[in-house]
């Protein structure tokens, strides 16, 4: 990996957006006693492992950025970068707000469906640029996907809200 100025300078930006995106959504996350009266499925991950599953996601977000970044041959690849990130950053930070501060998993489970998308349209943005930022991008929509099942799960299980 070329560690220059157009790759660390990427690598800078892409981290600091990383960082505000991660301490928003921790923010609107309240873990308490609403969250734990919710019933669960069985196969939902334990509650100290969404951390360094989110940490793990949002490096590798951050390396893909820098690596696309990169390798994007005009403005125009890179304007659809930004705009594909930029998309992807508020519909995580939204759902957050939705699910925890709002407290409807139900609203939730509708906004995921985006958040699902532009998962994949960063994916797919990024890795038509960088194999590589693709790639690193995928651990991403795993996660995302196994989000909207638990969301869905969670309505399922606890519906109604409001």
């Amino acid at each position: 990996m070329n560690l220059s100025a157009a790759f660390l300078w990427p690598l800078g930006v892409a981290a600091a957006i990383a960082v505000v995106v991660a301490i928003a959504g921790a923010v609107l996350t309240e873990i308490g006693p609403w969250y734990d009266a919710l019933r669960k499925p069985s196969w939902k991950p334990p509650d100290w492992a969404f951390g360094p599953v989110w940490t793990t996601i949002f490096v590798l977000t951050v390396i893909a950025t820098a690596l696309a970044w990169q390798a994007a041959e005009d403005t125009g690849a890179r304007t659809i970068i930004f705009w594909a990130l930029a998309v992807n950053a508020v519909l995580n930070v939204a759902w957050s707000g939705i699910f925890f501060k709002l407290r409807r998993p139900d609203w939730a489970l509708r906004e995921v469906v985006l958040l699902w998308l532009s998962v994949l349209g960063i994916v797919v943005a990024l890795g038509s640029v960088s194999t590589w930022a693709g790639i690193l991008l995928l651990p991403y929509l795993a996660w995302v996907s196994t989000a909207s099942f638990l969301n869905l799960r969670i309505v399922q299980m606890n519906a109604p809200f409001g």
